[in-house]
């Protein structure tokens, strides 16, 4: 496997095989700062009239400078650290200063509202969060101590990188589920290893020279800070830097242009929103997607209009980058999202939990390089999340002699433009309106999206049900969680359905949502 660090072959197998030590600081960072100081690593477009290029020196002194910071606020070993920034420098370094301390790193969206960040950093019990002017003024709670980024002085001493070990905790990253708040996946120094060989394996080989990266998606998101970011820091690829505010085919061109982007990941609502727009687009050697199936019309668009044929991966925020298609080796086969990349062994299970050729879960062996240690302080959770020595991935899917087929979903998680969207956390939030009495939220087929939220909604009463008081609903979750996870229909109904115990029956919800698609 090219370019992947501790993965070797044994037997016709592949085997993860790490040293004493391992750090993420080191692999994306010190070690290129050593070796090819000088090297642009990263091309910040947030001004695309006046880009910036840093280089590793660079990257280095800055994460060095907050590693300090931190250490004088008490950050130490296995303490939590939020960052709140946007795609560029402060964001990259802020993660890599944290990894030197050997403290664990809390991702979080700019898009987040103030109860939403207030409900992580609670959870992960941080010690403080670097942000910037505008995280610090109008997103984050008043109670959790900041950094900010804009105010660390630069001061050009270098920092010693704390000694870890490739199981040494070393991110937080909360996902959502399909039942109470999000979880927090813990990943260790490691994770970045193992999502070396998909993402190479889903850009044709990364590291070809002139190779730069860039994606829209946000660094918060698994699939921005470890399918992009840090696999680029780590293969000395260059990556492009840009905060769009909303996404958009002009700026897209624009970016691809200027920043001599030639690897983008693209999530699959951006590739519909290129698609409703038919952008081409020349000069790129890859373009890889993930989270969710594409089809076979927007494969055969992508030949035409971006002159290449996109890879599919797939993987999940407690597992990420185990399966994908490679057109370098063959083309991929529209409705499988690939083979499994070696240093995982993925497998369908059947409902005893055995291997099976039939259609079942798609599940992940222990050993995976980007498998998390746990979930957050929630040891019954993690348990679940297992059955023998395979992670449950509540997917479902069916082996072929060519690939993967990716069926549907076993559970209520919604998946809404790359997003994965558990109901709870927005059911709890509309909650807290004085109007509603109780909710049930899903998600429903969308053809841009794949799904959008969808609240139905029992008012108490004296309320009126109206489109004003729709839009009243939908501003409350927009601000106070995100404006991803705000419901884009609500229905009033007078009751829902629900079981004995009194728990909302979502899958009759579901079916409802889908008879209205149609």
């Amino acid at each position: 496997m090219r370019n992947v660090p501790y993965l070797k072959q044994k037997n016709g197998n592949w085997i993860w095989d790490f040293p004493s030590e391992l750090n993420m600081a080191v692999q994306a960072c010190d070690y290129w700062g050593s070796k090819s100081p000088e090297k642009v690593c990263l091309k910040d477009f947030t001004n695309i009239d006046q880009p910036i290029l840093y280089t590793y020196k660079e990257l280095r002194s800055f994460a060095d400078s907050i590693a300090f910071e931190l250490t004088k606020r008490g950050v130490g070993i296995g303490d939590r650290v939020g960052v709140l920034l946007s795609q560029g420098i402060g964001c990259a370094a802020s993660h890599i200063a944290i990894w030197k301390l050997g403290a664990i790193s809390i991702p979080l969206f700019k898009l987040f509202g103030p109860d939403a960040l207030k409900m992580r950093l609670n959870d992960a019990q941080a010690k403080c969060t670097i942000t910037d002017f505008e995280g610090t003024n109008s997103l984050l709670p008043n109670e959790f101590d900041r950094l900010i980024f804009d105010n660390i002085e630069n001061t050009g001493e270098p920092f010693k990188t704390q000694s870890t070990k490739a199981d040494t905790p070393a991110v937080l990253i909360y996902t959502s589920g399909t039942t109470g708040l999000p979880k927090g996946a813990l990943h260790s120094q490691q994770v970045l290893t193992g999502h070396l060989p998909g993402v190479s394996m889903s850009h044709n080989y990364l590291g070809h020279d002139q190779d730069c990266l860039w994606t829209p998606a946000d660094w918060a998101w698994i699939g921005g800070l470890f399918d992009v970011l840090m696999p680029g820091l780590a293969l000395g690829v260059p990556v492009v830097a840009a905060k769009m505010k909303k996404f958009s085919p002009k700026d897209t061109i624009e970016i691809i242009s200027r920043g001599k982007v030639r690897n983008i990941f693209f999530p699959p609502t951006a590739l519909r929103i290129l698609k409703a727009s038919d952008v081409k687009i020349n000069g790129l050697r890859s373009v890889a997607c993930g989270g969710e199936p594409l089809g076979a019309e927007m494969l055969e668009w992508g030949k035409k209009n971006l002159k290449i044929t996109i890879n599919e991966f797939y993987g999940q925020t407690e597992c990420n980058m185990v399966v994908s298609s490679c057109n370098a080796d063959k083309e991929p086969i529209s409705g499988l999202m690939g083979t499994p990349v070696p240093g995982h062994e993925v497998n369908i299970l059947d409902s005893d939990g055995s291997p099976t050729l039939e259609e079942g879960e798609i599940a992940i062996k222990r050993g995976s390089a980007s498998m998390m240690l746990e979930y957050w302080r929630r040891p019954d959770q993690t348990e679940k999340k297992f059955k023998g020595d395979w992670l449950l991935t509540g997917d479902r899917g069916r082996f072929h002699a060519e690939g993967i087929e990716f069926i549907g979903r076993d559970d209520d998680v919604i998946n809404s433009a790359g997003y994965r969207i558990g109901p709870s956390e927005i059911e709890d939030c509309l909650l807290m309106h004085p109007a509603v009495a109780t909710v049930g939220v899903v998600g429903k087929p969308d053809r841009s999206r794949s799904e959008i939220v969808k609240a139905y909604v029992v008012l108490k009463p004296d309320h009126k049900a109206d489109s004003l008081l729709s839009e009243t609903l939908q501003d409350f979750v927009r601000k106070r969680l995100a404006k991803h996870l705000y419901p884009r229909e609500i229905s009033f109904l007078d009751e829902l359905p629900m079981t004995i115990t009194g728990k909302v029956i979502r899958k009759k919800l579901r079916e409802k949502a889908i008879l209205e698609s149609k």
